[in-house]
């Protein structure tokens, strides 16, 4: 039964502010579980296993989310936001080659939190165009963050390289196919950003 406290009832005798509550709750709960799950390796959950590890109904996952694009989108704000955060950072190195070697830093921080994520999206981009665009945006974010920092420094080519050197590709392959740890992954990538900013 719910409680007189939540309830609020509008002219039509019907709204509830506590069962609104409780659908935000749930939609937050679906969410985190969805993030949960993705982050220990699954690279495909279904609704079914997002609904119990959100202690919820199958039926409430799809009330919230008429299908699991829709939950990959919601999943991709919260992830944008936590790579924005990183990238918000103010840096520390006066000059822009020191800025581009922080930048590698940072984006390693962010690839590992993304890493999980990423690569279950990249399972279903055949199958969504939610998710193709979602990866072209985040590359083009990254793109105008690097060419933000070298300016007018560096010419095309060695532009082009950096955007390779420090994607999310790059990191990717060290971490999965050549098993670097995190801190290894970096220090090669600081490595050759270094080498090959001069």
């Amino acid at each position: 039964m719910a409680d007189l406290a939540d309830l609020k009832i509008d002219a039509a005798g019907g709204s509830s502010d506590g069962r609104r509550r409780r659908g935000e709750d749930n939609r937050a709960r679906i969410v985190a579980a969805m993030l949960e799950i993705v982050q220990s390796g699954e690279i495909a959950p279904n609704a079914e296993q997002v609904a119990a590890r959100a202690d919820v109904g199958l039926r409430t996952v799809f009330r919230h989310f008429s299908d699991m694009d829709s939950l990959y989108r919601e999943m991709s704000e919260a992830i944008e936001a936590e790579v924005q955060a990183v990238a918000d950072q103010p840096f520390k190195a006066t000059d822009w080659r020191g800025r581009v070697v922080e930048l590698a830093g940072r984006r390693g921080v962010a690839f590992e939190k993304i890493g999980p994520f990423r690569r279950a999206s990249d399972a279903f981009r055949h199958r969504s165009r939610f998710l193709g665009d979602d990866a072209n945006r985040l590359s083009q974010r990254l793109r105008e963050i690097l060419e933000r920092v070298v300016g007018d420094e560096v010419d095309v080519q060695i532009l082009e390289a950096l955007d390779l050197l420090l994607s999310f590709e790059a990191w990717s392959r060290l971490r999965e196919e050549q098993g670097l740890t995190p801190e290894q992954t970096q220090a090669v990538l600081e490595a050759a950003a270094r080498r090959l900013i001069g």
